[in-house]
């Protein structure tokens, strides 16, 4: 079945268009929403879906205008921001690897962005602010770092994917060792932070994460045809007059910007950013970065994964880390295992 259209406008221009793509995006962000909606409404003061629906344009009463303003909304924005940016990210990471192992939980960043973290609360004692900008400044440092290690006259996929399990094994280690280091409350605080959470978020998360996507959404959008041109090879890709290194760094600096301020936002959500770009490919069908169907994956499976943290498992309130992390672990054996067998691993 055709699944693509070409539009054309008056002044002749044309606009392929993918039937299926849009339709997946369309549906996911039906899905996000309707998501939201129940996980608003969840809690120890349950709301009914309608008056959640209700409040939010303004026809609540003063009760529920507290409840899902001031303590449930920012959690949920947070949440779809997080999971937005951390499905736009692991989108970019894998195009530029032309890998789909090639994510920010494979090369490291989450755990640069935990170094920061542990830095900021073992050895200063920092306060929330501090180790947010701590995770932050980590996983900008060890991006730049794994680009560094990897660069030898350009950036080649594989090498970059094999430098960032490297450097994300020395991380590890010197993540272990602030552990050892840290007195009982300390590493109590930083084994909470590591686990990855949405508890106790507010508009202070919601408002950086807000202004980052508004700017870099769009100018990661504008440059998804020399993406997806760069997948035809480097080579190839300058011959078509796409200036590769200057795409490939752009892209890369957007991407560790986009996990490093999610990670510092919610902490070190596990495998988000490996499952999401995979499960919107295989949705759509189409080849190419999906970065739009990624993004909107990564909403809905984040805010899903959160409903599921605290309706499934009775009274203990799971962190939405903890979820992810056993489903991603799931889907990564499983892909590794079809890799293997389709000879590419």
């Amino acid at each position: 079945m055709k699944t693509t259209r070409v539009l054309r406008t008056p002044g002749g221009l044309s606009l392929r268009l993918d039937v299926r793509a849009v339709t997946v995006v369309v549906l996911l962000l039906l899905a996000a929403l309707a998501a939201s909606v129940v996980l608003i409404g969840t809690g120890d003061f349950p709301i009914p879906a309608g008056d959640v629906v209700r409040t939010l344009l303004g026809d609540g009463n003063a009760g529920q205008e507290f409840i899902i303003r001031e303590l449930r909304l920012p959690r949920v924005l947070v949440g779809l921001l997080v999971g937005a940016s951390l499905g736009l990210g692991g989108a970019l990471f894998q195009a530029v690897t032309r890998n789909p192992l090639g994510s920010p939980d494979v090369l490291g960043l989450g755990q640069g962005a935990t170094a920061g973290a542990l830095t900021m609360i073992v050895l200063f004692s920092g306060s929330a602010a501090q180790v947010t900008l701590g995770a932050l400044v980590g996983g900008l440092v060890t991006g730049l770092a794994i680009y560094l290690l990897a660069w030898k006259r350009g950036v080649h996929g594989y090498r970059l994917v094999l430098v960032g399990i490297g450097v994300s094994a020395v991380v590890t280690a010197v993540n272990g060792y602030l552990l050892t280091i840290s007195d009982l409350v300390d590493a109590a605080r930083a084994v909470v932070w590591m686990t990855g959470s949405l508890n106790g978020r507010d508009w202070d998360q919601v408002w950086p994460l807000l202004a980052l996507c508004a700017v870099l959404v769009p100018l990661v959008l504008a440059n998804a045809r020399g993406l997806r041109m760069m997948e035809m090879g480097d080579d190839v890709s300058n011959a078509l007059g796409v200036r590769v290194e200057r795409v490939r760094a752009l892209l890369m600096v957007a991407a560790v910007l986009l996990v490093a301020t999610a990670t510092a936002a919610a902490g070190p959500v596990g495998f988000v950013a490996l499952t999401a770009p995979q499960l919107a490919r295989r949705l759509t069908r189409s080849p190419g970065p999906n970065l739009l169907p990624s993004l909107c994956m990564g909403a809905s499976l984040l805010v899903t994964a959160d409903w599921a943290s605290q309706r499934l498992f009775g009274a203990d309130q799971l962190p939405v880390g903890v979820v992810t992390g056993v489903l991603g672990g799931v889907y990564l054996l499983w892909l590794l295992v079809t890799e293997r067998k389709a000879g590419r691993i």
